[in-house]
């Protein structure tokens, strides 16, 4: 009845996880929720006051398919003002949610059999939605001890014939690794190299607001102009202004691809939503003094996070230098019993024992490395305490 495509798709390891601890919690269990990547804060006031302007001004009719002119105006302005990227109107591909963009940039692209190189651990969507239009996910393994970056020679050795896309999520989800000027000019050098000068490399900056310790922000465009015509810079509002639930993708790219992006757009939703797309250019166009102080909250969390995990055992957990995740390498943890003296038998089961001790996280194999966990410190730091008491208490208990 499905199709094999569909047929072979898993669950993903993130709503699986936050369906059990939603059921957790119905049954009455308490439950430090650090599952899902979602901001805590609300939208800020003057992107929902432009929103209802919008209704009440009547705007809300069809659109043309790649936004209003008013917001690819204003995405055309915040990537040269803050990202050093010469583009115009027409470079602009905008969708419900960063998702879609991507969605759709390897549907207009991607024939069976091509390879698309991500750095590993990776967000887990982005191997559903290659396998989903045709493709090949090949990741490139990275270490704790680099901070999970991608080695350049690591690069230069995965890149084949076959290779349609690299993409490089900075800074990352589950990670939290952000890549310097040096290491993408490094990455850049690699391309520049390579025998096969055909493929595309998608950026994904989604989290490029939520930077910390005054690291510079630069993207892969900026630094290498010169491979402009091969980058799809993928960004959203998402994160940075907390509209998870707005739904509101933004790219810029070479205009073949875009026209191509726009085709396949036509024919899925025809475009975000009007009421959304009013917000967006109030979220891009207005003040941004919101998302520094939510920055710097985010990083007092991690640091606070990072203290505590310090003196537990069976966690190493590098620095993340952006988003608001964790990830630890929990692998010394693998192969132990509970106090109940059920076995560890990996990091599936080492994230149930700790959902059982009432901390909500998600193994690290639906991000590419098992032995790993993911959790998001979006949360309050009331909840963080807890987590991390209880963490501490769970993983000590193990034998």
């Amino acid at each position: 009845m499905l199709s094999p495509v569909i047929s072979a798709l898993r669950p993903s390891p993130i709503q699986v996880m936050a369906e059990k601890t939603r059921q957790a919690i119905q049954q009455g269990r308490q439950v430090v929720d650090m599952t899902l990547g979602e901001p805590d804060f609300p939208t800020p006031a003057h992107i929902g006051a432009a929103a209802m302007r919008a209704i009440q001004d009547g705007a809300t009719r069809y659109t043309p398919i790649n936004g209003t002119p008013r917001l690819r105006e204003a995405i055309v302005a915040k990537f040269k003002r803050e990202n050093g990227i010469d583009c115009a109107p027409a470079d602009i591909s905008v969708a419900a949610g960063g998702k879609q963009v991507i969605y759709q940039a390897f549907l207009a692209t991607l024939s069976p059999g091509d390879e698309v190189l991500i750095p590993a651990p990776y967000w887990a969507s982005y191997g559903d939605i290659v396998a989903m239009n045709g493709g090949v996910l090949r990741p490139i393994m990275t270490s704790p001890d680099q901070g999970y970056a991608l080695a350049p020679e690591d690069l230069a050795a995965a890149i084949t014939d076959r290779t349609k896309w690299l993409v490089l999520n900075s800074p990352s989800n589950p990670s939290g690794t952000a890549y310097s000027r040096e290491q993408l000019r490094a990455c850049a050098d690699v391309i520049r190299a390579s025998r096969n000068q055909r493929f595309l490399v998608m950026v994904d900056d989604i989290y490029e607001h939520i930077l910390y310790d005054g690291r510079e922000r630069c993207t892969l465009a900026q630094v290498a102009p010169d491979l402009a015509d091969r980058i799809l810079t993928v960004n959203g509002v998402s994160k940075a202004y907390s509209m998870t639930g707005w739904r509101l993708g933004y790219a810029c790219g070479p205009r073949p691809l875009i026209e191509a992006m726009t085709k396949v757009q036509m024919q899925i939703n025809s475009h975000a939503s009007s009421i959304t797309q009013a917000a967006a250019v109030a979220a891009l166009e207005g003040p941004q003094d919101e998302v520094a102080r939510r920055r710097a909250v985010f990083q007092q969390r991690r640091d606070k996070l990072l203290e505590a995990f310090a003196g537990i055992p069976g966690l190493r957990t590098p620095k993340p230098e952006g988003a608001f995740y964790l990830f630890p390498d929990a692998r010394a943890c693998i192969g132990k019993s509970t106090p109940a003296g059920e076995r560890i038998a990996d990091d599936v089961a080492l994230a149930s024992y700790l959902l059982d001790s009432g901390v909500a996280l998600v193994p690290g194999s639906g991000f590419g490395m098992p032995g790993f966990l993911r959790l998001s410190y979006a949360t309050s730091d009331d909840q963080l305490e807890i987590a991390a008491q209880r963490l501490a208490q769970a993983l000590n208990g193990l034998g």
